[in-house]
């Protein structure tokens, strides 16, 4: 049974200058099995006073970095079960009811959920579908499809890898790798902030550039060496800027 101190989940947020979407984040979450850790990256805005006033424990690093932050996190929680969930990242209802069943499969190791974006595009919902077809496909999940992970599978993985980019992306590739993985809705609800500056079309174009390079063998570190016109995409892929 869970408890303050044992809790079943621990729900990791990693933020940085993320006032303004952290309390619609926080108010969707089932407190009662649960634990929320949001690790603050420097932020110079409420984000840590909010996390504090809702009854989150809070971890402060000095600068944002994903990767970093989501590793600070698991290492300090209490469940059995980790769920890394972006701050401008809505769960649907029942969200933990449903990866509590999802992983009463012994084999089942972790997961993510199908994820639409808070957007009228229609590139936007064609971008959703076909990340649906590759959840399905071959079992890999994005950062803002709130992956979830047994604790035990984390440890054994190591946590996400120190990069800047990718993250999520490489570590739920590796958890494929170490056993099934699931997706489930109903969907996340995401938003659609990153793809304003410079359009749903042309921002989705650069992203699936980087994430052929990426997967194409080239090391995130030397994706993150862009002349200036494609760091905004970068920043813009992060969600950091």
């Amino acid at each position: 049974m869970a408890t303050h101190n044992n809790p079943e989940f621990s729900i990791i947020i990693p933020v940085a200058n993320e006032g303004a979407a952290l309390p619609e984040c926080l108010w969707r979450i089932e407190r009662g099995p649960s634990e929320i850790v949001v690790v603050d990256g420097g932020s110079e805005d409420a984000s840590r006073a909010i996390a504090e006033e809702a009854g989150c424990r809070v971890i402060s690093l000095p600068e944002p970095h994903r990767a970093r932050q989501m590793n600070c996190g698991a290492a300090s929680a209490r469940g059995q079960i980790l769920l890394f969930l972006h701050a401008d990242t809505w769960l649907p209802d029942r969200a933990l009811d449903r990866i509590r069943a999802a992983l009463d499969q012994r084999h089942v190791l972790g997961g993510g959920f199908a994820r639409r974006y808070r957007s009228p595009s229609l590139i936007l919902a064609l971008t959703s579908r076909l990340a649906g077809l590759r959840n399905r496909v071959v079992g890999w999940h994005l950062g803002d499809q709130a992956l979830f992970v047994r604790a035990d599978a984390f440890k054994r993985l190591g946590g996400f890898r120190d990069i800047p980019i990718f993250e999520d992306l490489d570590f739920s590739r590796r958890l494929r790798d170490l056993g099934r993985t699931v997706s489930l809705t109903p969907p996340v609800s995401s938003s659609a902030r990153r793809f304003t500056a410079r359009g749903p079309l042309r921002t989705t174009w650069e992203d699936l550039l980087l994430t052929r390079k990426y997967l194409l063998g080239t090391d995130p570190n030397d994706l993150c060496q862009a002349p200036p016109d494609r760091l905004k995409t970068l920043q813009a892929y992060e969600r950091l800027s």
